[in-house]
């Protein structure tokens, strides 16, 4: 099986090194970075890396934008499961393995990494996560228990059904929208995630909140 991993990066100098590393430890080689407009050392430290396929957005778009590159770019190496991962080290590469399990055992074609259980999970988190499921319910009628987590694996069949409009954070929702539009076999898996405070910083905000809300309610009339 063909497993590439889509890590959508931007201004993530401190962390991507890190991240490739811990993939490569634990034996995933197909990955593919996409730059999403980085204005710092980003593109250089994913350079030295042999093997890493490096995508670049010339202005940033958004890490809806970037996932989406790297899936039709994953799609296009005959990607047999594609797994989206975030660059700010928040994910542990050994829970792909977790992740891809229900794919590989044909009991899923899309999986979420589920963070929910996770009780090192900080409070302001837990409380955009339970916003960010509700507002998935209410706008796409399917509950889960972390519509916004970054750790997701597809089957190919899956990854081609799915597409990709939004451009920023949205794109979490708008991908359970379409497991759900397309009727495809979703499973979560819990998996535990490593908070910092880059990590925390990196993450959704009452700003971004909004504006991610606002997309959602426009993605939900557009169609």
């Amino acid at each position: 099986m063909r497993i590439f991993i889509v890590i959508p990066a931007y201004n993530e100098q401190g962390t991507i090194k890190e991240v490739i590393l811990d993939l490569k430890k634990h034996g995933f080689y197909n990955t593919i970075v996409v730059d999403d407009g980085s204005t710092d050392n980003t593109e250089n430290e994913v350079r030295k890396f042999k093997g890493v396929i490096l995508l670049k957005h010339i202005i940033n778009r958004g890490v809806g934008a970037a996932t989406k590159t790297g899936i039709e770019a994953a799609l296009l190496k005959n990607a047999d499961i594609i797994v989206t991962f975030d660059a700010d080290g928040q994910h542990k590469a050994e829970d792909i393995k977790k992740v891809i399990k229900p794919i590989l055992k044909k009991g899923a074609s899309a999986v979420i990494g589920s963070r929910t259980h996770d009780k090192n999970m900080p409070f302001i988190r837990i409380i955009f996560n339970k916003i960010g499921n509700i507002l998935t319910f209410l706008m796409f009628g399917i509950m889960v228990s972390d519509s916004q987590s970054g750790l997701r694996a597809f089957s190919r069949k899956a990854a081609q059904k799915i597409k990709i409009k939004c451009n920023g954070y949205e794109v979490s929702s708008e991908i359970i929208k379409e497991i759900a539009d397309h009727k495809l076999r979703l499973k979560e898996v819990p998996i535990q995630a490593i908070y910092t405070p880059y990590s925390l910083s990196r993450g959704q905000s009452l700003g971004k909140g909004v504006r991610t809300a606002f997309c959602l309610i426009l993605r939900k009339i557009v169609g």
